[in-house]
């Protein structure tokens, strides 16, 4: 007999996904993601009685949990079926918590949303995991404590609104540390010595100098390098050796979710957070035209390169029909899975090979398409024959030098006719064995003709900033986070305002310095690498049942309160901390500190209050102050003062030298030209865009703003610039990735008086608002 069975997964995609394999005696649901979560104005958790937390069903999931409620009462079973990984079955807890009384409450686990795999889950649903649960709750609850209780210091010593966080702090250091290390490198000059050289057989070709006195060659200077020249004019260059080997290039293991970051990073240049946001669509199924909805690839969140065995035989068959049998090893390869990953989920791969990325372009988004194709290439490399190259190596002598050339060509393709790995642009310098480059037949004891020495003046390199692709890499060779955290950690330091993005570089804004010098001087061990790393190792024990929750908590936490006290007492007070200066204020004479304000460093009189004058300031490389603020030759149109150029948090404008007796400001445009403010009540000629009548230029607390003059019977409002012109674009709403998580509709972005946010699409029937984020580029 079956019974009738409500499954619940995360996302209201997955609904038609898995709905369309089952039948009548199914009823699938979406929680839309957590539906309990601590609350936010408390700790919402009791340190006397074993770090208890106290959750609660959220405001915004009270409807949703109701309806679930309603569609459990009429079922025999409850299976929940959120991601396999901490998080879903944090959400399946509490699901069943608020659900699963005097039910039969199973959990099921997806791989992939094709229709073997839901059905084969199906039937042999397993219990909930509570050691899961339990590293799940354990993180949960560490976070909280590290950001709830160090947040306030910060808020206090610093700025209001600052945070931190247990990972993200830590991740913010790491790029704090190569940015020192940037500041404190000494650039040292060294020489290349390039040989230009002739045989019997054409072409020429270029040999590097390699060893001096059979050590490895150093020149330090031009006055070296030119005696390395000199003694080299009238010297014979014999060939000593020539060696030819067959090199084999093996295709790299099929991706984890770092790595498919990181290449995803390098090829498509996709933030971290867009990668898995696409992924995540794909996992959850993408509408293929009249086969519906299907989930294109395996789960998206995971460290394991084990693939199964029947994946493996499907890509053996495809490789040998579509590829042929040179490009099939004779065995199929088995990546070994590194000791300190989790093996629960298959690397990630696509879940059928019958839906080729060419056969589909026309059901995916482009970003769908290139990731998906990406995945697809590596997932069949991998189980391909190694690139086959033959190189050559010729060394050759001259007086005490010893040069080198190297020239490798492809002698068969294997792996490389679908997939290349990446590099970052500090590996970007052309192959190291001079792949692509052809070598003239020479032999051991022939003298060569030397037509060119080239030395090349060149000096050390500071390490490289961060690329999103090298950040990833670093968490994870230092164990600092997990796969399902990578993206959430960059996405929060940019969001924090830790750190920039730009030229897609990471470097560290003035406040992710301070803040984070502070943390590091106050809670050395909570921003040590050593001790996060180990701390994700402890989660990890935790759900492989080898400790408990309660003994790791009680270990991280009775230091941490001692650190707590003393950061209270002895934490840097960067709010009303002055430093001095040798800068004069030219308004009344005295000098001017340092002061640190909600922007920001800045310099103020130590006059103050008797005079308020204040100034940017930047510095050079030696720590010299520099006040930004210039004279213009712009007078003010209100006393006639010359105006200054300075800068706020929205950009720069022009202010008056009078200030504070004449308060006269100018705006300037992008271009840095001053924009003259239009009149109050004028017409720019924008028509309403609800009631067709004329919109007129106001001025309110929050600036221009154009307004309809068919008000009250029309109150439409446009953001405008001083001069009158419409910020606010009529274009179609733009459709957002972020679903409401009231209702499961798609949300758009929208302009407010605050600045853009996101509006459900269901209204007025949903009003949700929500905060809007910038994408990552």
């Amino acid at each position: 007999m079956n019974l009738n069975s409500l499954i619940i997964v995360e996302s209201p995609t997955k609904v038609k996904t898995i709905g369309k394999y089952l039948g009548p005696e199914y009823e699938v649901r979406a929680s839309v993601g957590h539906v309990k979560d601590l609350p936010k104005s408390t700790l919402g958790i009791d340190p006397d009685k074993g770090f208890e937390p106290t959750y609660q069903v959220m405001e915004s999931k009270k409807k949703v949990v109701a309806e679930l409620k309603k569609a459990a009462a009429k079922a025999d079973q409850i299976l929940l079926a959120p991601d396999p990984d901490r998080e879903g079955e944090a959400i399946a807890w509490h699901i069943a918590e608020e659900i699963g009384k005097g039910k039969i409450v199973r959990r099921v686990l997806f791989n992939d949303l094709t229709h073997d795999t839901i059905l084969e889950a199906l039937a042999h649903p397993l219990d909930l995991d509570f050691n899961r649960y339990e590293a799940q709750q354990t993180r949960r609850i560490l976070d909280r404590l590290v950001g709830y209780q160090i947040s306030p210091i910060l808020w206090d010593k610093v700025k209001r609104g600052l945070s931190a966080g247990r990972v993200q702090s830590v991740a913010v250091r790491v790029i704090c540390d190569r940015e020192a290390e940037i500041k404190a490198f000494v650039p040292e000059e060294y020489w290349n010595l390039t040989a230009l050289l002739e045989g019997e057989n054409p072409p020429p070709f270029e040999a590097k100098l390699l060893k001096i006195d059979g050590k490895k060659a150093k020149i330090g200077d031009g006055e070296r390098s030119a005696e390395v020249v000199a003694s080299l004019q009238s010297a014979p260059f014999t060939v000593s050796t020539v060696e030819k080997k067959e090199v084999k290039r093996q295709p790299p293991a099929p991706f984890t979710t770092s790595k498919l970051q990181q290449e995803a990073s390098r090829w498509l240049r996709f933030s971290a957070k867009k990668t898995m946001s696409t992924a995540q669509k794909l996992y959850e199924g993408i509408e293929l035209g009249q086969e519906g909805p299907v989930g294109l690839i395996t789960y998206m969140r995971t460290d394991s390169v084990r693939l199964a065995v029947e994946a493996i035989n499907e890509a053996r068959e495809y490789i040998a029909g579509n590829y042929g049998e040179a490009y099939l090893p004779p065995k199929a390869r088995i990546f070994k899975v590194a000791g300190a990953a989790q093996d629960a989920h298959e690397a990630i791969r696509p879940s059928s090979l019958a839906h080729p990325p060419q056969a589909i372009k026309a059901f995916l988004t482009p970003d769908q398409f290139r990731l998906y194709q990406l995945i697809w290439n590596r997932f069949l490399a991998c189980q391909m024959n190694p690139a086959l190259l033959d190189q050559t190596t010729v060394d050759i002598t001259a007086a005490k030098c010893l040069f080198r050339a190297q020239g490798s060509v492809m002698k068969f393709p294997g792996f490389t006719t679908v997939y290349t790995e990446g590099k970052e642009e500090k590996e970007d310098n052309g192959d190291e064995n001079g792949f692509g480059k052809l070598l003239p037949a020479v032999h051991e004891g022939e003298i060569l003709k030397l037509v060119e020495l080239q030395p090349e003046q060149k000096f050390t390199q500071p390490p490289p900033r961060f690329t999103e692709a090298s950040l990833v890499r670093e968490l994870e060779e230092n164990g600092i986070g997990r796969p399902s955290t990578y993206a959430a950690i960059l996405s929060t330091i940019q969001d924090r305002e830790y750190v920039l993005l730009e030229k897609g570089k990471f470097s560290p804004t003035e406040l992710g310095t301070i803040v984070t010098e502070l943390l590091v001087k106050n809670f050395p061990r909570i921003l040590d690498v050593a001790f996060t790393a180990g701390m994700e190792t402890e989660l990890d024990r935790i759900e492989e049942g080898k400790t408990k929750r309660l003994d790791t908590l009680n270990n991280f936490y009775r230091p941490f309160t001692e650190e707590l006290r003393k950061a209270k007492k002895n934490m840097t007070d960067i709010k009303r901390e002055e430093t001095p200066t040798d800068i004069v204020c030219e308004k009344c004479g005295k000098t001017m500190v340092i002061k640190w304000g909600k922007n920001g460093r800045f310099l103020a009189c130590t006059n103050y209050p008797a005079c308020k004058n204040t100034k940017n300031f930047t510095q050079d490389e030696k720590g010299e102050i520099l006040p930004e603020e210039k004279t213009t030759d712009v007078p003010c149109p209100l006393c006639g003062k010359a105006m200054l150029s300075r800068q706020s948090r929205f950009g720069k404008f022009l202010g008056c030298s009078g200030y504070p007796e004449c308060k006269h400001t100018i705006n300037l445009a992008p271009d840095g030209t001053p924009v003259a403010p239009a009149a109050e009540g004028t017409a720019p000629e924008v028509l309403c865009d609800k009631c067709g009548k004329p919109m007129a230029l106001k001025r309110g607390r929050f600036g221009a703003f154009l307004g309809c003059t068919g008000y009250p019977e029309c109150k439409n409002i446009v953001k405008a610039s001083p001069s009158g012109s419409p910020l606010q674009s009529s274009a179609p709403q733009e459709i957002s990735d972020v679903i409401c998580d009231k209702c499961g509709k798609p949300t758009a972005v929208k302009m407010g008086r605050f600045g853009k946010f996101l509006g459900c699409t269901g209204y007025p029937d949903c009003k949700n608002i929500m905060k809007y984020k910038t994408p990552a580029k």
